[in-house]
């Protein structure tokens, strides 16, 4: 998630290589590592990395999570990365379909995580896609928060809501799941039309939407798709400003989509064994701890205990996420349909 204020979220288009080098008399193993555009583990961890191992990192930050992976399918053939980091529940079906992943059968994998991921992706963190409200907007305004995803095609919240769009953005593909792991297909799109005819608004991205769209940042709309942790990174982000998040997560039946990134090799990668120990690093104490103030996720490995921010970002009851076979059939249909109900 994950970008602005917020590290974890972003869909940045243009790739960002980061390059940094050991001043060491031997030549040291250069790692390619692709990641999205949220990735964002502190410099001196990574640096720590360098020197405890030899490895040069060369990271790749290849735009919105769903790019990556298309960048990583369009160049199976000769693979720009020799690890990666983003892909998530939601496209794990689509990484695997086009085999551009290899299993890892390390610690890691061994070691059972807070959440799960199919085999061939190692669980990093993970966070829940919801709806945030802006707290000032709707105190003023003395409308009612929403209590259901019918009541926002009522007239009283007609242009209140701006999502993302599926076909651009993770989290706006997160949550259109999520509305039919809630509510079934037919349900699901059904809604979403009466959502167009109430004047839904539909940004390209998280940024977009978030910092552009959404009221508490100028914009006109009240409620915005964003993440569960999202106001938590509001209040460490004021630095002191402020003593209570200034916005909310809205966790509503058929509107809450739990994200698992992993890491995994990319199957081709020229480093095997630099890759593998990247992986270990990505779910190390050290990394899941300091990961959360960083990228705004939980962390997948047991025993890590919450950073102190995090107490502003309760995790959701329930979540909506359709059948890992679900997605793996019938994701690319869901997102033809919305696009065809919603844009056109």
């Amino acid at each position: 998630m994950k970008h602005g204020i917020f590290s974890f979220l972003g869909t940045a288009c243009a790739s960002l290589v980061v390059a940094s080098t050991l001043s060491t008399a031997h030549a040291a193993t250069e790692l390619r590592v692709l990641t999205h555009s949220s990735f964002a583990v502190p410099k001196p961890l990574l640096k720590q990395f360098e020197a405890d191992t030899g490895i040069t990192l060369r990271i790749t930050k290849a735009g919105d999570a769903g790019e990556m992976l298309n960048k990583l399918i369009l160049t199976r053939a000769n693979p720009i990365g020799d690890v990666v980091y983003g892909i998530d529940n939601a496209l794990a079906p689509k990484a695997l379909a086009a085999d551009v992943l290899e299993a890892y059968t390390g610690p890691a994998a061994s070691r059972a995580a807070v959440v799960p991921l199919p085999t061939g992706l190692i669980p990093v963190d993970y966070g829940y896609v919801t709806l945030n409200y802006d707290k000032a907007w709707f105190a003023k305004s003395g409308l009612a928060l929403p209590k259901t995803l019918e009541d926002l095609v009522q007239p009283a919240y007609a242009k209140l809501l701006v999502v993302q769009n599926p076909a651009t953005s993770s989290p706006g593909y997160a949550f259109m799941l999520a509305t039919v792991g809630g509510m079934g297909e037919e349900k699901a799109f059904d809604w979403w039309a009466r959502m167009r005819a109430n004047g839904v608004k539909v940004a390209k991205g998280w940024s977009e939407a978030y910092y552009t769209e959404f009221s508490r940042n100028g914009g006109k709309h009240p409620l915005v798709v964003s993440y569960a942790t999202s106001p938590a990174a509001e209040l460490f982000y004021s630095k002191e400003k402020l003593t209570e998040p200034p916005t909310a997560s809205l966790s509503l039946p058929g509107g809450v989509f739990r994200q698992v990134e992993g890491v995994a090799l990319v199957k081709g990668g020229k480093e095997r064994a630099a890759a593998e120990k990247f992986i270990e690093f990505m779910r190390s104490s050290p990394v899941q701890q300091q990961m959360q103030t960083e990228m705004w996720m939980f962390p997948a490995e047991q025993g890590v205990a919450r950073a102190e921010a995090m107490k502003f970002a309760p995790e959701p009851a329930a979540f909506d996420n359709p059948s890992d076979k679900d997605l793996a059939d019938k994701g690319a249909a869901w997102l033809a349909r919305w696009t065809k109900v919603v844009l056109k």
